[in-house]
């Protein structure tokens, strides 16, 4: 699984607002590919690089280089690293990857592996401006360990985060000066099966962040932390509900924000790679250890180095108009203890909803208990149904939601969900409705 889909719904967004799980577009349109993704920030830019999954293969395709000023409005630059052939960096290897600079010289260090990721490698390659082209150097094992999922953590000097060993141990060892090399290994968390890492330091703890080995499936991710770099390190604990998953989702980047910071993560569909997407929640400190915020919708101040939620209305699916096969079901998991089942292959709820004449996000909530993703059908007023697909959640008692944008006009709207669809949709608990951006 990668550190660092059915048919989705797809809108041309203008992002005044961050909405995880939603298909991001670039300032051309197209969508965004940086997955895995680093993150450099050069004056008052940040460039986001990442894994180009168009093609929808694990193997290295490029590795591109977005530009933005405000984290929400990117713009894609050059490739920064393209394949080479007969080189660990061919479009027969996998490269994931991650950034640092020194000295007015950028150096990227990503996961430079085979096709069965069996080369458990490093690989370096340098340039002289953010998105490059970068040079490539050479792969090869820190120390003579694997090395598989990894991050970069700068503290005065670098330090290598790094899955070892068959993925059972999990390493930080310090990068010399040049950032070309490993030197020592500072710290290790032994039999921990750790990957996706990375590490934020708060009032002199350190925080490091991390998902367990279960494949392309999330599982719930956890965070450890040391008053040292070096350790010790504390018992794992959840950054998330557990039973969501991390919100079915899994860590690449953690990025500060003022007194918080951004947990920057993937939702991976490992059979269209290409139409994964980005989970990024704010995470918050103020009970002394990170804690995912979970927001459908939110907004982030840069300057001040602050976010802010953004609250719509609820509309519960029971409270709707049910047809069909549809049915209630009842439990304490779901809001107001009810929520709508059978839906699809016959069965529909019609929901209606106040709107403001402009193009609304709209957060589904729902249950797919399946290991496999489902899809619903949404229709406004009538009108052409779009395809919203529904990862699993978990568990048929576990609830999360997805985000799909949509027309509303003024005053009263009917929004149908599951009408006509031949295959089962997940159960849904509920829909809120935010204003416009």
């Amino acid at each position: 699984m990668l550190s660092l889909a059915g048919i989705l719904a797809l809108f041309s967004i203008v992002r005044a607002a961050i909405v995880p799980g939603a298909t991001w577009t670039d300032t051309s349109g197209n969508v965004i590919q940086a997955h895995g993704g680093g993150f450099l920030k050069v004056g008052s830019t940040y460039y986001w690089f990442g894994e180009d999954k168009s093609s929808n293969s694990a193997l290295f395709h490029a590795v591109s280089c977005y530009s933005s000023t405000d984290l929400t409005s990117w713009t894609r630059q050059n490739d920064a690293l393209t394949p080479i052939a007969g080189t660990m960096i061919s479009t027969n290897n996998i490269v994931e990857l991650l950034f640092n600079s020194k000295n007015q010289e950028y150096v990227m260090w990503f996961h430079s592996d085979t096709s069965n990721y069996g080369a458990a490698m490093v690989g370096v390659a340098t340039a002289k401006a953010p998105c490059g082209p970068y040079t490539y150097k050479s792969s090869w094992k820190p120390l003579n360990a694997d090395s598989r999922d990894e991050s970069l953590f700068l503290d005065g000097n670098a330090y290598l985060l790094y899955a070892s060993d068959n993925n059972q141990n999990f390493k930080i060892t310090q990068l010399d000066t040049d950032f070309y090399n490993v030197t020592t290994t500072v710290s290790e968390l032994a039999g921990s099966t750790l990957e996706a890492p990375g590490i934020v330091k708060r009032n002199g703890v350190y925080f490091l962040i991390a998902s367990h080995t279960s494949g392309w499936n999330p599982n719930p991710n956890k965070y450890f932390r040391a008053t040292s770099i070096a350790g010790p390190w504390s018992a794992q604990a959840d950054i998330a509900p557990a039973a969501t998953r991390t919100y079915y989702s899994q860590n690449a980047y953690d990025l500060p924000l003022g007194s918080s910071a951004i947990y920057m993560g993937d939702r991976w569909r490992s059979d269209l790679l290409g139409t994964s997407t980005y989970i990024w929640y704010p995470l918050d400190f103020s009970s002394g250890n990170p804690q995912i915020i979970h927001a459908d919708v939110w907004n982030l101040n840069i300057a001040a180095g602050t976010y802010s939620t953004v609250t719509g209305t609820s509309y519960e699916a029971e409270a709707g108009t049910i047809s069909g096969s549809a049915t209630i079901a009842s439990s304490s998991a779901f809001s107001g203890g009810k929520i709508v089942g059978f839906l699809g292959n016959g069965g529909a709820v019609t929901i209606s909803v106040q709107g403001s004449n402009a193009a609304q996000w709209i957060a589904l909530y729902y249950a797919n208990g399946d290991s496999t993703w489902r899809n619903t059908t949404v229709s406004v007023n009538g009108g052409t149904p779009v395809v919203v697909q529904q990862p699993s959640s978990g568990g048929g008692q576990v609830v999360i939601s997805v985000p799909v944008e949509l027309q509303l006009r003024s005053g009263t709207n009917t929004i149908t969900f599951s009408a006509g669809q031949s295959n089962y949709a997940a159960d849904l608990d509920k829909i809120i409705v935010f204003p416009p951006s």
